[in-house]
């Protein structure tokens, strides 16, 4: 699966470069995660009150789901992050660094009202092509 970060040419960058502003992919098939939430094995939110302690809990999430498809984080060519509160913004863009390593997926960022519990303060959805 080849996976190509697209910078156009007189578009800024990304500042702390945490997305790609494009993703080129030549696969033929594709993954599409659901919004993953901080929850255990068990179902249990975790990490209440904690937006890096959820992102860290989903993004492991989402990586036994791509992993189980066969895939990568690093295939991840499109993230969309919902955050119920703009101050998550930076704790969950350090954390994503950590699971996201060279070039980031695209990404889209959305403030919501709220998620399916109130104690949820982030979910991430990912489209992926598979090898």
């Amino acid at each position: 699966m080849k996976r190509i970060p697209y910078q156009p040419a007189g578009v800024f960058e990304p500042a702390g470069k945490t997305y790609s502003h494009g993703v080129i992919v030549e696969s033929g098939r594709t993954l599409y995660v659901a919004g993953q939430t901080a929850r255990d094995a068990k179902g249990n939110i975790v990490c209440k009150g904690d937006s890096a302690g959820q992102t860290r809990q989903l993004l492991e999430n989402m990586k036994q789901v791509i992993e189980g498809a066969g895939g990568r984080m690093e295939d991840v060519a499109k993230t969309t992050v919902f955050i119920t509160d703009i101050k998550y913004r930076e704790a969950v863009g350090r954390v994503r660094k950590e699971f996201f390593k060279g070039e980031p997926p695209a990404n889209t960022l959305l403030v919501v009202a709220g998620l399916a519990d109130p104690e949820l303060l982030v979910e991430i959805e990912a489209i992926v092509p598979l090898p």
